[in-house]
């Protein structure tokens, strides 16, 4: 019988596209670290309830070619407790204090065990995600005062921003410590609004639950819904054919195109050049409308299904000339000002190093010079072999400003190859009720960056556990790392130019 060290051995030199390896937890903390330093990335981990002990599920991830190994261990569910991976991988540290608040599992040697997604006023002992947690208990009206580190000295005060905010977004605390105009920290606090989508989730019809999937982030409809389709599709063995995954790549890129386009005018906008905003405004309108015309709703709703696609119509290439004919005046409009320029050069820089240690993904992380992408690593269409993911180099809101701008074109220029493909606009594998059972994961490079989901697919085609992973989590920390020595007023810009979601971390 192999040991655990000789299954990891063969599994690290054979690079299989999937691989599952069950181990005690005692070896646990070495064989992520093996997994990591050969280039592996820890994509996700998930608590799975079983009859007797709860299973934590670790996917990591690699590619090209697309190559996903998950790590089986199971704990006592009546006193669950697993080796903390968190010194060994910053994403690991968060997803373990996830685990922690929603599932009661202690995760050993963490170095900051505190809570993450249940705030000081939820009552301590209740883990939401547990069978046996019963009904919520009232919230604490006592609670003690988030303990956030005061940073003191001479002409040091505070800001805080929210959680309430004048403009229609979701809930964030944002706590500033500043000297002068200079913020020498900031600190973010979320999860005001956690809403238990992943308890959603749980018994409903895998076909049903394709609507929930598409309102996880509402600005991300095909991104989060193709992931969770992915991964029911690998649950359940079901083939996909060509067609419906080009069709599947036009909505994809089509979502990525109108939130780019919306994010540049709305930097221009907060560096003052609002007449930039003003035409991004009205392509982004120009877009939804094209959106409604493909899929018959503005935000691609309805367009991703179980086993394919269903469109309504496709772009025409003089729609997309037309789009990229307005893109570049408004680009080279924006890139002609030079108070923009300069609003945006060297302001909130994340290094390469910085976006590394953190595990940073998307936009913010090819703009440090990270240059992953899922559609490279984990590809689920012919792309033509010129595209390349938009990267840049300087970490700064430029940076952030050009990888957009460039997606945009590169969103633009596979469109074009998409809708060449001549083929139906429905195409759907599945036309019957799914009766078979099993896990699999889906890997997606949405608009902000790469979103995972995984799933259990129990008898009857019923969703027994969906762990979601918008790529917000794994970036909300590098905010106030990039903030540091960045002066208030560029606040605004260095916040726009993460645009991280609310609802997508905030599950």
């Amino acid at each position: 019988m192999t040991t655990v060290g000789e299954q990891l051995e063969l599994l690290v030199a054979t690079r299989p596209s999937r691989a599952t390896l069950r181990l005690p937890a005692t070896d646990l903390v070495a064989t992520a670290s093996t997994l990591l330093a050969a280039g592996y990335r820890l994509a996700l981990i998930a608590a799975v309830e079983t009859p007797g002990p709860i299973r934590i599920e670790y996917l990591f991830t690699d590619g090209p070619p697309d190559q996903r190994i998950e790590l089986e261990v199971e704990v006592d569910r009546g006193s669950p407790r697993i080796p903390s991976l968190a010194r060994v991988s910053f994403p690991a540290g968060r997803f373990e204090r996830e685990m922690r608040d929603l599932f009661g599992i202690e995760p050993i040697g963490h170095p900051q065990p505190r809570p993450l997604v249940l705030h000081q006023h939820w009552a301590p002992g209740w883990h939401p995600m547990r069978s046996d947690a019963g009904p919520q208990p009232p919230m604490l009206s006592d609670a003690a005062p988030y303990p956030f580190v005061r940073v003191e000295g001479s002409g040091v005060y505070e800001i805080p921003v929210g959680p309430v905010h004048a403009g229609l977004i979701e809930p964030g605390h944002f706590r500033f410590s500043v000297v002068g105009e200079t913020i020498v920290k900031m600190k973010a606090r979320l999860w005001f609004v956690h809403k238990g989508i992943e308890r959603l989730f749980e018994g409903r019809d895998a076909t049903a639950a394709v609507a929930l999937a598409e309102k996880i982030s509402g600005d991300t409809a095909v991104g989060h819904c193709l992931a969770y389709a992915q991964a029911v599709e690998e649950a359940l063995a079901i083939e996909v054919t060509p067609r419906g995954n080009e069709l599947r790549a036009v909505l994809l890129e089509l979502e990525r195109l109108y939130n780019h386009v919306a994010d540049v005018g709305a930097l221009c906008n907060d560096a003052g050049f609002g007449l930039a905003n003003a035409h991004a405004l009205t392509l982004r309108e120009q877009l939804l409308r094209l959106n409604e015309s493909v899929t018959g709703h503005r935000l691609l709703r309805g367009g991703v299904t179980l086993g394919g696609a269903s469109l309504v119509s496709l772009p025409q290439p003089d729609q997309l000339r037309e789009v990229g004919d307005h893109v570049r005046r408004l680009t080279d409009l924006a890139r002609s000002n030079t108070i923009v320029m300069d609003r945006f050069t060297g302001t909130a820089t994340l290094s390469a190093e910085q976006a590394m240690e953190i595990g940073v993904l998307g936009v913010v992380a090819r703009a440090s010079g990270l240059c992953f992408d899922a559609r490279s690593a984990h590809p689920f269409v012919d792309s033509p072999v010129t595209f390349r993911p938009a990267c840049r180099d300087t970490g700064d809101v430029l940076a952030r400003f050009l990888v957009r701008c460039d997606e945009v074109a590169a969103s633009l220029d596979l469109l074009s190859d998409y809708v060449a493909r001549t083929g139906p606009l429905t195409d759907v594998s599945v036309d019957r009720g799914l009766t078979s059972a099993g896990h699999g994961s889906g890997i997606v490079e949405g608009w902000r960056g790469t979103i995972v989901h995984r799933v259990e697919v129990g008898p009857g085609g019923m969703l027994e556990r969906v762990k979601v992973v918008d790529p917000s989590f794994l970036t909300w920390p590098a905010l106030p790392v990039a903030l540091a020595d960045t002066i208030v007023p560029d606040f605004p810009l260095a916040n726009k130019s993460f645009n991280l979601s609310y609802a997508g971390n905030d599950l």
